[in-house]
């Protein structure tokens, strides 16, 4: 039987390879330049959770991928500095790093390069879910009606939606032919950073240090009714409690340098290293640097397990007595 294990891909293996597999295999011969992250506890299967599939992709300068569509929700996360693009229902969103850019089911949504450098970004995928449930479809043929409809201009959905607690009453708030997904499309890293940095003076939580969660701007729900996604801050030499869930996490280093405890195994993290931790481990966080923060961006499916009544959170006090968290 094979079960998903905790492991960590660290970045100084994945860049160098990513730029061979832009030389040997360029988009106009494949329709993407990029390699999906294996659990080694699951046999070889295409994921990294029997929930969630990864792939790190490079765009170069020039490259444009086709337009299409498919069932799985896909996000990027951007890991370079600066560009590359991917359009969502004719919108054109800009990637600079530590951008979220969602791509909900039923999108039409593609990608590309106008700048002068590579852009790499991390690419996931409720792929395997959609498997099991044999819901995967892909559509590659961009209806004209589509191409020729007025196409939401750039920045449509900060100005739509990028206001908290604000949302125009004349705006739809569905993208797409699939329902229950955020129609904020681009959560920049900018505005992510700033809101973590100006919680960093709160208490937080023992748990999580100072974390806060994607949602959908119109009713407050995780982005994806499959996946949520968030952000959390350690703050200089900060170590989190142990605390497990049944939902698994996937995490990605977007500044500083750490460890991560999970099952009592330690995993060292520095910037754009990726690592799983599968469901119902103990884990902890340390800020290994004393003088600046860390932020890590976590990608997890509680949302299906609390819709199907199943996600429990559980911690460990400063005396080591287990308790219950807030669901």
């Amino acid at each position: 039987t094979y079960c998903p294990a905790p492991y960590l891909w660290k970045w100084a293996d994945i860049e160098p390879y990513l730029h061979q597999i832009a030389e040997i295999a360029p988009l106009e011969f494949t329709d993407r330049q990029q390699f999906l992250l294996l659990n080694p506890g699951l046999g070889g299967a295409l994921r990294v959770t029997n929930t969630i599939r990864v792939a790190v992709s490079i765009y170069k300068p020039g490259d444009d991928a086709p337009t299409h569509m498919h069932t799985p929700n896909a996000s990027r996360t951007i890991l370079s500095n600066s560009g590359g693009y991917t359009t969502v229902d004719g919108e054109i969103c800009d990637a600079n790093r530590g951008d979220l850019i969602l791509t909900p089911n039923g999108t039409w949504h593609g990608h590309g390069n106008a700048n002068s450098d590579p852009v790499i970004w991390m690419d996931v995928l409720d792929w395997p879910l959609m498997e099991q449930l044999d819901c995967i479809w892909i559509e590659d043929e961009y209806p004209v009606k589509a191409a020729n409809a007025a196409a939401p201009s750039k920045a449509f959905s900060k100005r739509h939606f990028g206001s908290g607690g604000m949302v125009p009453s004349f705006t739809p708030t569905n993208r797409g032919v699939g329902e229950g997904s955020s129609p904020l499309m681009h959560y920049q890293g900018t505005d992510i950073r700033k809101t973590l940095e100006d919680l960093a003076g709160e208490e937080g939580s023992p748990y999580e240090g100072i974390q806060i969660n994607f949602t959908n701007p119109v009713d407050g729900a995780p982005v994806f009714t499959t996946l949520g996604y968030n952000a959390q801050l350690l703050r200089p030499g900060e170590q989190t409690l142990p605390c497990r869930q049944t939902a698994s996490t996937l995490y990605c280093c977007i500044e500083g340098r750490g460890y991560t405890e999970i099952a009592g195994q330690r995993y060292d993290w520095e910037k754009n290293d990726i690592f799983i931790l599968p469901n119902h481990l103990w884990r902890r966080h340390v800020n290994l640097d004393d003088s600046a923060n860390a932020i890590l961006y976590g990608v997890t499916d509680a949302p299906l397990l609390q819709k199907l009544g199943h996600f429990r959170s559980q911690g460990k006090s400063r005396s080591g007595d287990v308790v219950e968290l807030v669901r």
